[in-house]
């Protein structure tokens, strides 16, 4: 006889045996103070992204992306950083995607690194603005070849009648464009620096005693305050 399924889960329910709300784990890292943190949240963020790619996270760089329309309708997605420096971090896209399309008419951003394996993560708030075209080009160089077809051969973000087409497109590219040829750089392609207001440090520590510093901009200059986790 099957067992009746948990209070609050429909006998439907594709996955019964899987809990969300009973899988925790306590935290144990070194305490994070104030003292101990650079000037700059840019020069913090170089320190901890060192420790992220010695620890041998996958994909360190990756990022979560959100965006909003002016009227407040947000959308995330994963991207990666690309670059970054006391001027912000840089991240590459298509401009006729959603959110360049979002960027367009509303430049505040936020990025999150969920580096979940040694307990931190990294949030920042700002605005996002187009890169120089040079940089761009400069850039667009340094990609592999089928990269740099592809950002010729999806119109990101617009509906499509199926993978073949997706496909089709980009065979027709490498014809045109074979390994070994430049391939042009994209005029509706390019990157976004983020100039960050406030960039949080969070990191886990057992009971949810966790450590949330944030750097906060005043007048060009960086100050450090705590939030209770």
């Amino acid at each position: 006889m099957t067992p009746p399924p948990p209070t609050g889960v429909r006998q439907d329910d594709a996955v019964t045996d899987h809990d969300p709300a009973a899988m925790r784990r306590q935290y144990r890292t070194t305490l994070l103070d104030e003292a101990d943190l650079a000037a700059t949240p840019m020069a913090q963020f170089a320190h901890w992204f060192k420790e992220a790619v010695t620890a041998g996270l996958h994909e360190p760089n990756a990022m979560v992306v959100a965006t909003a329309t002016p009227d407040g309708r947000p959308s995330t997605r994963t991207v990666l950083l690309k670059a970054y420096d006391e001027r912000g971090f840089v991240f590459y896209t298509n401009y006729a995607s959603r959110k360049a399309r979002e960027l367009a008419a509303n430049p505040h951003i936020s990025l999150l690194f969920p580096w979940h394996q040694i307990a931190r993560q990294i949030i920042v708030t700002g605005t996002a603005a187009p890169v120089p075209r040079e940089e761009t080009e400069a850039y667009f160089r340094t990609r592999p070849h089928g990269s740099q077809l592809g950002a010729w051969a999806s119109a990101q973000s617009t509906v499509i009648t199926s993978r073949d087409e997706l496909t089709l497109q980009y065979e027709e590219l490498s014809s045109r464009y074979p390994e070994g040829t430049e391939v042009p750089v994209p005029p509706h392609w390019g990157g976004y620096r983020v100039t960050p207001e406030t960039v949080e440090l969070w990191q886990g520590h057992e009971n949810r005693l966790h450590d949330r510093l944030r750097y906060v901009t005043e007048a060009g200059a960086w100050r450090v305050e705590r939030l209770s986790p």
